[in-house]
C-alpha cells in the first residue's frame, strides 16, 4: 500500500504476528500477587491453589482468552507490572531505517534487525560492475531494481541511489585498496576478465564468494529512506506504551503506520487489556 505524505509517495510497512504467550501466564502472576486463584473464572487457575500444573495444563493456562481480574487490574488499578509475562512477536518488513531508531528509543523490547555489515554486497558489486562499463547509469538501474527504499517515487529513489554511487566514488578516490576492501580476494580476476562487460561482471560477482562485512566499510552511503526487516518481542506492558505514543497523531508517520498496522495483527485479548475502547 502506498500514501503521499509530504509531497512523496511512501510504501507502507508489513506485519506478521508470529507468535504470543498469551494471557494465562499474567493472571497466574496476579492471582500470585494476591492469593487469590480461588476466585478465577477460568478453571484451570483455580486448579493452582493446591497443585503445580503438569503439561496439560500449561497447554489450557496458555490457551485462555478473558481475564477478569487482568482486566480490573489494567483498567482501575492501574497494576501493570502483571502484563510483562505476556509476550508478542511481530515480523516486520519495508519499515525504514528512521523507524528502526525511534523503535530503539522504547527500552523494554528484543529486536533483531536486517544487517547492513553482511547485506550491502549487491550495492558495492553493482558499483565495481559498473566500474568497468556502464557507469553511473548501469548502478542506477540495477540498484532500481532492489526496491531498497521505502519511498516510492522512482524519480526520487533514482536521486537516492545516484547519492550512493558518488559518495561510493569519492571513497574510492581517496583509497588505494578499494577493491580489497569491496571484493572478495577470489573474484578479483573476474576485474581483468570481464573488463567491459558490466553486467556479466556484476553476476560474477554476485556468484563469487562474498566479501565478509563488506557493509562496515561503505554503511556511510545509505539514508534512513532504506527499507529495513525487523523481529521485535514486546511484553504487553511495554507495547501498552508502544501503541499508546506511536499510535498518536504526533508521532513520526512511518511509525505510526507501523504501529497502527502491529495493532491490525495484535489479538482483540491483548488489545482489551492495552487499548482503551473508543
Amino acid at each position: 500500500m502506498r500514501e503521499e505524505v509530504y509531497g512523496i509517495a511512501y510504501t507502507k510497512p508489513e506485519v506478521v504476528l508470529l507468535q504470543d504467550t498469551g494471557i494465562g501466564v499474567a493472571e497466574t502472576a496476579a492471582r500470585t500477587c494476591y492469593d487469590s486463584f480461588a476466585n478465577s473464572e477460568n478453571s484451570v487457575i483455580q486448579e493452582l491453589e493446591d497443585k503445580l500444573p503438569d503439561d496439560l495444563m500449561c497447554e489450557t493456562l496458555n490457551g485462555i482468552e478473558e481475564s477478569a481480574l487482568l482486566e480490573d487490574l489494567a483498567w482501575t488499578y492501574f497494576h501493570h507490572s502483571i502484563l510483562e509475562h505476556a509476550n508478542l512477536s511481530y515480523l516486520i518488513r519495508g519499515t525504514s531505517r528512521g523507524v528502526l531508531q525511534e523503535h530503539a528509543r522504547h527500552r523494554i523490547q528484543a529486536i533483531s534487525v536486517r544487517s547492513t555489515r553482511y547485506t550491502m554486497s549487491g550495492i558495492i558489486n553493482a558499483f565495481v560492475a559498473s566500474l568497468h562499463g556502464g557507469g553511473k547509469e548501469f548502478f542506477i538501474e540495477i540498484v532500481d531494481s532492489y526496491d531498497m527504499f521505502v519511498t516510492a517515487d522512482k524519480e526520487y529513489n533514482h536521486l537516492e541511489i545516484g547519492a550512493m554511487y558518488e559518495k561510493l566514488l569519492f571513497q574510492k578516490q581517496r583509497i588505494e585498496d578499494f577493491y580489497a576492501i569491496a571484493v572478495a580476494k577470489s573474484s578479483l580476476v573476474f576485474l581483468d576478465e570481464l573488463n567491459g562487460k558490466p553486467k556479466e561482471l556484476y553476476d560474477a560477482l554476485q556468484a563469487g564468494k562474498k566479501k565478509r562485512n563488506v557493509g562496515d566499510a561503505f554503511k556511510h552511503i545509505i539514508t534512513d529512506n532504506v527499507k529495513v526487516d525487523m523481529v521485535v518481542t514486546f511484553n504487553l506492558r511495554s507495547l501498552k506504551n508502544y501503541f499508546t505514543l506511536r499510535d498518536s497523531g504526533a508521532a513520526y508517520f512511518q511509525i505510526r503506520w507501523l504501529a497502527q498496522e502491529m495493532m491490525r495483527v495484535t489479538p482483540k485479548k491483548y488489545l482489551d487489556l492495552i487499548i482503551k475502547q473508543k
